[in-house]
């Protein structure tokens, strides 16, 4: 497999008059719609440097200081619903969103959610790792307490970050195992996001069984036997508690499974396109290769050989 292409921008490519109108531009780019305002009175000095893996995006950026600002209008003209995973490599970063404040400092991380207005200060020279990913690609449907808060080098949160800031680099080194990894980077992301939104620690109990079903169905949802009794027992509750936790947020039990197919076989039919899609459906629990073609579509809009023949084409 061929290492994901890399973009990459550099001050050093342009009129120092020029620079940070340039990063401007491409920090919007790679993230959505902001507005920068440089903090310092010295010539403007940046490196970006952007690569994508199934859906995930990996950016890391090092620049001067700067105030980065995204509006309720701007959200209004780009509506994009994305997580992004600062990890701090140097420097600080002073986060404010939905209220709560963080200062995040090398190996930590912060959250931050797109579909809500945030500012972020540098005030020294800095480097960050942006971890950036679909909303839909997570199971928390709800960010409300998980952004801006620090989660410390020394805690949990830091091997996670620790964890990603190695998957970057492995982008380039072995692509493949990067992306057997990388559906592990998004459960690690889930499980950082219940750390910094509190669950276990007063969040409601449906919350609590909401997140151990979302966790529960990832990790089986290759068994073809799965069900509403396997999941239920699976998680320690009663069907009927584990429906009305699912229901709170307008989740399908069915529909979470089907998806969890679906994603393990989007990674299959990436690191083993000659596999047939007999055995993909075999491999990630569907009944046969007609279900597989049929849930595939309805989750990715495409059907298997059209996702296999784009992923050639991109190679």
């Amino acid at each position: 497999m061929m290492a994901p292409s890399r973009t990459l921008w550099s001050s050093q490519d342009v009129e120092t008059s020029e620079a940070f109108a340039h990063w401007a531009d491409v920090v919007c780019d790679a993230f959505v719609g902001v507005t920068l305002r440089s903090g310092s009175s010295a010539s403007f000095t940046g490196r970006i440097e952007h690569a994508a893996l199934d859906g995930i995006g990996f950016v890391t950026l090092s620049a001067s200081p700067q105030r980065v600002v995204r509006t309720s209008r701007m959200i209004a003209r780009d509506d994009e619903d994305v997580l992004l995973a600062n990890i701090q490599l140097r420097g600080r970063a002073r986060l404010e969103q939905n209220g709560q404040v963080a200062v995040v400092g090398p190996g930590a991380m912060a959250f931050v959610d797109s579909t809500r207005p945030y500012a972020l200060d540098f005030a020294g020279d800095f480097s960050q790792l942006v971890v950036k990913v679909p909303g839909n690609r997570l199971s928390r449907r709800s960010l409300t307490g998980a952004t801006a808060v620090a989660l410390d080098a020394s805690g949990p949160g830091g091997v996670v970050a620790a964890f990603l800031a190695r998957l970057e680099r492995m982008l380039d080194s072995d692509p493949a195992a990067a992306a057997v990894l990388l559906p592990h980077a998004v459960e690690l992301l889930d499980t950082a996001l219940s750390w910094a939104g509190g669950t276990g620690r007063g969040e409601a109990p449906s919350a609590a069984v909401r997140e151990r079903v979302h966790g529960f169905v990832r990790r089986h949802a290759t068994e073809p036997g799965l069900d509403a009794a396997a999941v239920a027992a699976g998680c320690g509750v009663s069907r009927r508690t584990m429906y009305r936790a699912l229901a709170a947020e307008g989740d399908s039990l069915a529909e979470l499974i089907r998806s969890a197919r679906v994603s393990h076989a989007r990674r299959l039919v990436l690191a083993q396109p000659a596999r047939p899609l007999a055995a993909v459906a075999r491999a990630c629990g569907f009944a046969g290769e007609g279900q597989l073609y049929r849930s595939f579509r309805a989750v990715t809009g495409m059907t298997p050989g059209a996702y296999r023949s784009r992923l050639g084409e991109q190679a």
